[in-house]
């Protein structure tokens, strides 16, 4: 009796950072409980919120108050009103900072006693990667003091000490192995290590969880050194027959700045669609919506779709026609034009700066000349059709290219799981 009662125990957790909530996606698919999110932009904290409005109504029969949202036939905060008010509340839109940490633990444990939760079980999150990048610390290697993004994993070890989870997850970016040349990465797993813990850590790759996308992060597990645990097995899967064509060839074409908000799919889902669950039969297309181009973009995107489709090659900058080009600097960033090629089992890596320009995600049918949808940009991270982005078009591409793919999330969470048994 004990044995299928401890199966049955839902684990609870708490995710640091949280952005759209790639990562809490994984978590709630693998049954987790949901205690707090803390999120400081407040476009990424309205979309998990909405989120977890969405996990409320499927679960409860009522979906069809979701889709009534997705059309635009009811507003946000009547969307909000059919969610018990505790689960709304689990979003804190905050940032995280040294002078306001009791507030927030304050604040969680309040939430811990509202739900019944006596015990978090996991701690997960990846603190802003961009301190991390090889270009912002090129000036000054380990010592930046100025930019307090490089010490944010000191505050995640607060909560750690604080909440003592049996398990927690920390992923970012793989620059932050070599930032102050290795320094910095030495550093972090010390501070988790004099917090209690075991840890371990590998650089995985989205690939390996189903997502058509070359995307490399690194992933810290730790677990209190009193328990006898293990970093989990993640195998690898074979996605080599898919190709990223699978992603987008049942949506409708678009011409720069159109804009489907709520529509319908131009053709039936794919078989990857389908076993992925990035689209179901009940789903509505939503936020299928491109940027707006000038003529030029436009005319460079056509050189670079005819040379991958006639040659399978990505031309340098400085084979543009002289015309077109229009940066000084010719000898760097040779490459910041790119096709999403549909022909390949991935893409590019999906990144935040997709939201300042879509040059280096060209859409790949010439008839179109655009870089790629919110919707398009969002399937290639493994979002599901039926996840909602809140805020502007550019608040809604920062999000997706800040997440953890929600297969990848899940996996994890899933292995997590196994190990607390």
């Amino acid at each position: 009796m004990k044995k299928s009662q401890k199966i049955k125990k839902q684990f609870s957790y708490i995710e640091l950072f949280a952005g759209a909530g790639g990562l809490a996606e994984g978590f709630m698919r693998a049954g987790f409980k949901p205690v707090a999110h803390l999120e400081m932009d407040k476009y990424a904290a309205l979309t998990l919120k909405t989120r977890l409005a969405y996990h409320y109504l499927i679960q409860n029969g009522k979906i069809d108050i979701y889709h009534e949202y997705l059309k635009g036939k009811i507003n946000r905060k009547k969307l909000y009103s059919n969610i018990p008010q505790l689960l709304i509340s689990s979003v804190l839109n905050i940032e995280i900072r040294e002078d306001n940490l009791h507030d927030i633990f304050e604040y969680i444990r309040s939430q811990m006693k509202k739900t019944g939760v006596h015990t978090i079980n996991v701690i997960a999150g990846g603190p802003p990667c961009q301190a991390y990048s090889l270009i912002g610390r090129a000036r000054d290697p380990y010592r930046m003091e100025k930019d307090k993004r490089n010490y944010l994993y000191r505050l995640y070890v607060k909560f750690l000490k604080e909440f003592k989870p049996g398990v927690f997850v920390f992923e970012n970016v793989p620059g932050l192995l070599s930032a102050g040349n290795g320094k910095l990465w030495k550093d972090v797993l010390r501070y988790f290590k004099n917090a209690g813990y075991m840890v371990e850590w590998k650089l995985l790759d989205a690939r390996d969880s189903g997502v058509l996308q070359n995307r490399k992060r690194i992933f810290v597990i730790g677990w209190r050194k009193e328990l006898d645990l293990k970093y989990p097995d993640l195998k690898g899967e074979d996605i080599s027959t898919y190709r990223v064509a699978d992603l987008l060839d049942d949506l409708p074409p678009l011409q720069p700045g159109e804009r489907i908000y709520a529509g319908k799919y131009h053709g039936p889902p794919s078989e990857y669609l389908l076993k992925y669950r990035i689209r179901t039969e009940d789903d509505i297309l939503t936020l299928h919506i491109a940027r707006k181009h000038n003529e030029r973009d436009r005319e460079i995107y056509r050189f670079y779709i005819e040379r991958w489709m006639n040659e399978k090659r990505r031309p340098e900058y400085n084979e543009l026609p002289e015309q077109l080009k229009t940066h000084r600097n010719r000898s760097s960033f040779k490459d910041r034009f790119k096709v999403v090629a549909p022909d390949l089992s991935y893409s590019q890596t999906i990144m935040a700066h997709l939201a300042k320009d879509g040059h280096y995600f060209i859409h790949p049918d010439i008839n179109q000349l655009r870089s790629i949808s919110v919707r398009e940009a969002a399937r290639l991270q493994s979002f599901p059709d039926n996840y909602y982005f809140e805020g502007p078009m550019t608040a809604m591409l920062r999000q997706i290219g800040n997440a953890v793919p929600p297969l990848m999330a899940e996996k994890i969470a899933n292995k997590i799981k196994e190990m607390m048994k």
